[in-house]
């Protein structure tokens, strides 16, 4: 095996395999602590999705770190961890003390930090991230329920989450290639810099920090970075998509828990067209039971949708963890009924279904969108499984994506 991902929420596993399924490495993607007794398939890559974001340090930490000793037990000796390309965490971490960990188990002295995306509107440039063209203190992410970002400043983030000086590497630096960028890490590394926050605007910045990046035992960011360094590192790839296509039918449902603006949008669409409940916990104090019934009752041939998405002025203060329990509850029920088809949107949300449902690994099969792979279990029952971030995907993914898997 080439490669190991550590994901810190299930969509982003998604993402970043995606990415290096793109890249052309055969990938496979698994939830939660990887059992010690899992024999894998014969693979590239596997990227192991946790639900650590939200978690305190200690467990964010305590479980990366298993991940990782699982990782070296299978010969994996180059571990990249991924988190959200709008760099959710707070001032307590997780970003900054779960990399520290890695660093320190590798013995390694630097990483980057390069959560850029070019091609989801994700930029980074004089260490500020943009989202698609706006700092993200100004975008939609900075009325996040659990991780408000309300400080566009990498630099500074960081620095709140880890005890250890954080540079910058710089536009030009980057543009200037990767012999450059070479250069300035060894000056960075000899000033004492531990964390190298990476200005990168275009997929081709991506492509020269990852020829730059090979001798890093660790590296983090988003997707973006870990498809570059796939597409630069590991030369001899596949040259064509043979994962076979899981099986179409069986009734589906949509879940949404995000709150994302573009999760808004593309339920509002997906309302349009599908039956739809929303689930609301201040008018509905018995919330599953009420939705159980509602779904007993319209499942069938024509998909179903189940949100709790809310802009800002909806939400109820402190409901976060029974909505994602409920959607949970949900989708075990809505499989139960005899449900295929599940399409979820948001990490958090992700995270519940997936546990709820026992899944412990996918095979990730085409994308619906650009880092919005299907991906289909190889239990029973059989599922096709699409586990959406939040912020990705156009209006219409929803709609399109279960009218296209029937």
């Amino acid at each position: 095996m080439r490669l190991g991902c550590i994901a810190d929420d299930y969509t982003g596993g998604t993402d970043v395999a995606a990415a290096l399924r793109r890249a052309g490495l055969r990938t496979v993607l698994l939830f939660g602590t990887p059992d010690p007794a899992l024999e894998l398939p014969d693979c590239d890559a596997v990227v192991v999705g946790l639900k650590t974001r939200t978690v305190t340090a200690t467990d964010a930490v305590q479980q990366s770190l298993h991940v990782r000793d699982w990782l070296t037990r299978h010969g994996v000796d180059r571990v990249y961890f991924k988190y959200c390309s709008t760099f959710d965490s707070t001032d307590d971490g997780n970003i900054g003390p779960v990399t520290d960990a890695l660093l320190d188990t590798a013995d390694e002295a630097m990483t980057l930090i390069c959560p850029a995306s070019p091609e989801h509107g994700r930029t980074v440039y004089q260490g500020h991230l943009f989202v698609n063209g706006v700092l993200l203190s100004e975008s939609p992410m900075r009325h996040h329920p659990l991780t408000p970002m309300t400080d566009p400043s990498l630099v500074r983030v960081m620095s709140r989450q880890t005890p250890h000086p954080v540079g910058l590497l710089t536009l030009p630096v980057v543009r200037a290639g990767h012999e450059a960028v070479h250069t300035e890490l060894d000056r960075l590394r000899a000033d004492g810099v531990r964390h190298v926050v990476v200005d990168a605007t275009q997929d081709s910045d991506l492509d020269t920090v990852a020829a730059a990046a090979q001798r890093f035992g660790v590296l983090t960011g988003g997707a973006g970075l870990a498809g570059a360094y796939g597409r630069v590192a590991f030369p001899a790839r596949l040259a064509a998509d043979t994962t076979p296509q899981p099986p179409s039918g069986g009734p589906g449902i949509i879940l949404a828990g995000s709150c994302s603006a573009a999760t808004l949008e593309q339920v509002a669409r997906a309302r349009s067209v599908f039956p739809a409940y929303r689930l609301d916990p201040a008018a509905e104090p018995d919330l599953l039971r009420r939705a159980t019934a509602w779904l007993t009752a319209n499942l069938g041939e024509t998909p179903v949708l189940i949100y709790s998405s809310a802009p800002p002025e909806q939400r109820v203060p402190g409901a976060a963890d029974l909505l994602e329990r409920t959607l949970g509850a949900l989708a075990h029920a809505a499989v139960d009924l005899g449900a295929r088809r599940i399409v979820v949107a948001g990490g958090e949300t992700s995270g519940a279904v997936v546990s709820a449902l026992g899944i412990g690994a996918v095979i990730v099969a085409g994308e619906e969108d650009r880092g919005v792979p299907w991906c289909h279990t190889t239990g029973t029952p059989a599922l096709r499984l699409l586990l959406k971030s939040g912020n990705f995907g156009s209006p219409d993914l929803l709609v399109r994506a279960m009218k296209e898997a029937s």
